[in-house]
């Protein structure tokens, strides 16, 4: 699907390599993570647009027939039974290309993962002190 081979530096640069359909599903979930996730970092990892918050917070990627959602295991488990019409894996959903996204579903994730990731960061920020 990918229109070029050379690896984005950005998610500039990846949305790039799509189709105008594609690119703007992209685009939509990129808009909602920064709009959930204001502090967030933007970043490529794994070759894959990335939020980072006090580490990983999420990945997206388009792939032929869907794209890819990563918001690691805990946001997957968290959020089972909303996402169990979407095949999934250990830490991964797949929204189909010929879907609506379910960005409501996506801002309620990035916030689970917001919250995730703060805490362990206070919590590890407290045993250095001690």
């Amino acid at each position: 699907m990918k229109a070029t081979t050379i690896k984005p530096q950005t998610i500039d640069d990846y949305l790039k390599g799509y189709p105008p359909v594609v690119r703007k599903k992209l685009q939509e979930i990129r808009q909602v993570i920064r709009k959930t996730a204001p502090a967030a970092e933007e970043c490529i990892s794994y070759q894959m647009p990335t939020f980072r918050l006090h580490g990983n917070l999420v990945h997206f990627a388009a792939w032929n027939d869907h794209i890819g959602f990563y918001p690691i295991p805990s946001g997957i488990k968290a959020f089972e039974k909303e996402l169990s019409v979407y095949k999934q894996g250990k830490g991964s959903v797949q929204f189909p290309l010929n879907e609506p996204m379910p960005l409501k579903l996506i801002a309620k994730i990035v916030a689970y993962r917001v919250r995730e990731n703060t805490l362990k960061a206070e919590l590890k920020l407290k045993a250095r002190k001690k």
